[in-house]
């Protein structure tokens, strides 16, 4: 199985969905991870200001924050190798770099979907 994780910048809270303007994105990649933590996928999130340990111990990602600067986070990594950095992964990166089907990440897109829509 397949270890995803997200480092994001810093936000005012772990999920960056709080206050009174939550973006739209953030929002979907918190529901595609709790949705595909249901799914017993190991998928995990560090968040600058919560988790700067995280941030130095991941050589790979210390080493991009240091030649990039933070505007590279949001980095996503997977098996210990970066997939994506500048940017959220779509729900469809998510769901096949976690290792499921097509068939699987059709019905985890609804249940990601239907989550936000509650």
């Amino acid at each position: 199985m397949n270890k995803i994780e997200i480092y994001d910048p810093a936000m005012c809270c772990s999920s960056g969905v709080c206050g009174p303007g939550v973006d739209p994105e953030l929002l979907r990649v918190a529901a595609m991870i709790n949705v595909l933590a249901g799914e017993g996928k190991k998928i995990m999130r560090y968040g600058l200001s919560e988790n700067p340990m995280a941030f130095v111990v991941n050589k790979a990602v210390n080493d991009v924050i240091l030649n990039d600067g933070i505007e590279a986070l949001p980095i996503t990594v997977v098996d210990g190798e970066i997939k994506k950095k500048g940017a959220y992964p779509s729900n469809t990166e998510l769901a096949t770099w976690s290792g499921m089907t097509d068939d699987e990440l059709e019905n985890l897109i609804a249940k990601a979907q239907k989550t936000v829509a509650q």
